[in-house]
């Protein structure tokens, strides 16, 4: 029987080299090859709370949770950047898992800085991004010719905890849809900021959580219903705005299998 991975012909992982590797949104199926290789060679696996446990089931390696959680002491940015330059100059292959992809608000771009400051040999290896991935299994397409040809991606809260300082005047003319990650805290401020800012309340929206996984929650409201809708939400969950968003209701597609 042929090894797909091996038909392949991907690159290893080698000693003393660190990848950056994205996991996806939830469902472990979303790992990209390249991926998938890097977490059965790694001697080394730092991943956070975002990774499926059947991929690190998979990894014959040593796995440390590196993972952050609002309200619960985590390790410090500096520190897992510190640990990754370690264990690379102690000739360890080193895998840096992280659900979604690591250059999109995963802090990515920090670690790998580090390991160029360290002349540490590093990959990048990306990931399926929660704002694409996890808006397909809620059945909403990211763009569609019949109501958006653009898109903004938005963090919902800055380093130091808050709602991400913006020129929401710019944000509201700048794309049809926008997808703010991490923000369900902040759901009604966003949604006054937006609505002050000339978007309709009766625009379309929706808060995605625990995307892309079995218990996938999807709540279809509009603008003007965030506030609300995020109440009860769970608090792994991203908001996405505009009308493409009313297409959810005929592609809900997880619901038909």
């Amino acid at each position: 029987m042929i090894d797909p991975l091996a038909a392949l012909k991907l690159p290893d992982i080698l000693p003393g080299w660190v990848w950056l590797v994205g996991a996806g949104p939830g469902d472990p199926g979303l790992i990209t090859a390249l991926g998938l290789k890097a977490i059965t060679q790694a001697d080394v696996i730092l991943h956070d709370a975002l990774v499926d446990e059947a991929l690190l089931a998979l990894a014959p390696g040593e796995k440390i949770y590196a993972g952050k959680r609002a309200g619960v002491r985590s390790c410090r940015q500096d520190e897992i950047s510190d640990m990754l330059v370690r264990l690379a100059k102690e000739e360890k292959r080193v895998l840096r898992l992280k659900g979604g992809d690591p250059f999109v608000f995963g802090r990515g771009g920090e670690e790998a800085q580090a390991l160029v400051r360290a002349c540490v040999p590093f990959r990048i290896v990306p990931g399926i991004t929660a704002g694409i991935g996890g808006l397909a299994y809620a059945g909403i397409p990211l763009t569609h010719r019949d109501t958006n040809h653009a898109v903004t991606f938005i963090t919902g809260h800055g380093s130091d905890g808050n709602l991400t300082r913006l020129d929401w005047d710019a944000v509201s003319r700048g794309a049809p849809t926008l997808v703010f990650y991490m923000a369900r805290k902040f759901a009604g401020e966003i949604a006054d900021a937006l609505m002050g800012a000339g978007r309709r309340p009766d625009e379309p929206a929706a808060i995605v959580a625990n995307a892309a996984r079995p218990d996938q929650d999807v709540r279809i409201t509009t603008l003007g219903g965030l506030a609300e809708a995020a109440q009860t939400a769970p608090a792994l969950a991203f908001i996405v705005v505009g009308e493409n968003v009313a297409l959810a209701r005929e592609l809900a597609w997880l619901a038909k299998v």
